[in-house]
């Protein structure tokens, strides 16, 4: 008898399995209400769109549109391009949608999968998932500035939310078009003396994206842009302004800052701010996001001249370097209860809502804690099941925690799971606790 294939999935991929996804589940839950916070409202955009966008949008000269999309021609010979970031469909959907004559600015965020051919690695797929808001149109008051600084405290805000609490923001301007122009032609003139020391893909980025050199990994090439002209020197008076202005504005909200004159970000389509947010006690790679502010985009999509400044994160990599206390926070997604006399009766008296008597389980559920229950006389399934689904607690109901006639409940044994320590309480005293627990989670 042939052996039926057995498939995996495919390179680059990877399948999401509880209890992690619970944890992805409350990453973006916290994602949501801090963003709703501040006004932004979710957008979703389709998985693919016309390759076209992504190539004007993005830029020709990008490692994403030169190596990196999943490009294919549909069946009417259209060419389609898995989507491989989603600012360039956000604005495209502004356009298409006439937003533009909707209260400014629009504040859009989206969460979803993305897509890009790369070699696979330790926290990079090449279908990975990103969490990123946009901030599109002139702020009230005109300063657009203040939509920077927004942005930026936002970010700042989820992150914190989700435990780090060593957080920087890398700021830089790359100015604006006049300023990345004169810069431009700065950078090739000193470089192009040096061109046989700089690596193939700096050679290639020389002729097409020269600012992408400062992005380089290279101690040779690191070593030798020390002596590189300084991009503060080409901006135009509105760009050092512009840049004056954010850092004043994250002065005041108290965020901690830095400024990193070599930091370009990798899109064409990135004016004035640029920025990163680390996270110290990472390391090396402590990189946790990024964004910048654009103009032209917009206009490059068919719309009229428009503001915009945005963020992604990579929700692959933030989850592998989330906190231990907040993943522990999170991944607490089961209540077992076990015991023979688990489906007992419970007496509505002694509770302050009335109605028909329920089971223990039953009850639990009425107050919003997941649990599962099971008749189980062996403790050690119990705790079995629970390391399984990574669950907090452990409720034991056994024929002493039952009244002599069989009708309800008299107390139950509470176990931690963290601590291995057991406490007896009356029914009311265990809902209290585990709602407490649900409120702080």
């Amino acid at each position: 008898m042939t052996m039926a294939k057995r498939f995996a999935a495919p390179k680059g991929t990877r399948d999401l399995l509880p209890p992690e996804t619970a944890i992805w589940a409350e990453v973006e839950a916290v994602a949501r209400r801090v963003f709703a916070l501040y006004g932004y409202r979710e957008i979703r955009t389709p998985l693919f769109e016309e390759t076209e966008l992504f190539a004007r949008g993005v830029g020709e000269t990008t490692d994403i549109v030169g190596k990196e999309m999943y490009s294919f021609t549909d069946k009417g010979g259209r060419s389609i391009t898995l989507r491989p970031e989603s600012t360039a469909a956000v604005c495209r959907a502004y356009v298409e949608h006439g937003m533009q004559q909707w209260p400014q600015p629009v504040r859009l965020f989206y969460i979803g999968p993305q897509f890009r051919y790369e070699r696979p690695q330790k926290g990079r797929y090449r279908q990975f998932h990103q969490i990123g808001a946009e901030l599109i149109g002139r702020p009230s008051g005109g300063s657009l500035a203040a939509a920077d600084a927004e942005i930026l405290a936002m970010l700042v805000r989820f992150l914190g939310e989700l435990g780090f609490s060593d957080l920087k923001v890398l700021l830089n301007t790359v100015g604006d078009a006049a300023s990345r122009a004169a810069y431009r032609a700065a950078l090739v003139g000193f470089l192009t003396p040096l061109r046989d020391r700089l690596s193939e893909e700096s050679r290639r980025r020389l002729e097409t994206n020269p600012l992408r050199i400062l992005d380089t990994k290279s101690p040779e090439e690191q070593e030798l842009l020390r002596e590189a002209p300084r991009l503060e020197a080409s901006l135009t008076g509105e760009s050092r302004r512009h840049f004056a202005d954010v850092c004043a504005r994250l002065d005041a909200a108290a965020i901690r800052y830095g400024v990193e004159d070599k930091l370009v970000r990798g899109l064409d389509y990135y004016t004035n701010t640029v920025f990163e947010i680390v996270a110290e006690g990472l390391g090396a790679q402590n990189a946790i996001c990024g964004g910048g502010a654009y103009e032209g985009l917009i206009e490059e999509l068919g719309g009229p001249p428009t503001y915009g400044v945005g963020f992604a994160i990579g929700e692959d990599r933030l989850i592998e370097v989330l906190p231990e206390p907040t993943r522990r926070r999170f991944r607490i997604p089961y209540v077992i209860v076990r015991g023979v006399a688990w489906e007992n009766r419970i007496p509505t008296f002694a509770f302050e809502d009335q109605g028909l008597p329920r089971t223990l389980v039953d009850l639990l559920r009425e107050k919003g804690i997941p649990v599962l229950g099971y008749e189980w006389k062996d403790s050690k399934r119990a705790f079995s099941m629970a390391e399984h689904l990574e669950a907090r607690y452990v409720v034991m109901v056994g024929e002493n925690e039952v009244s002599e006639d069989g009708a309800h409940i008299k107390e139950v044994v509470l176990r931690d799971t963290e601590t291995r320590q057991e406490e007896r309480m009356a029914v009311p005293e265990l809902l209290e606790r585990l709602r407490a627990e649900s409120r702080g989670a």
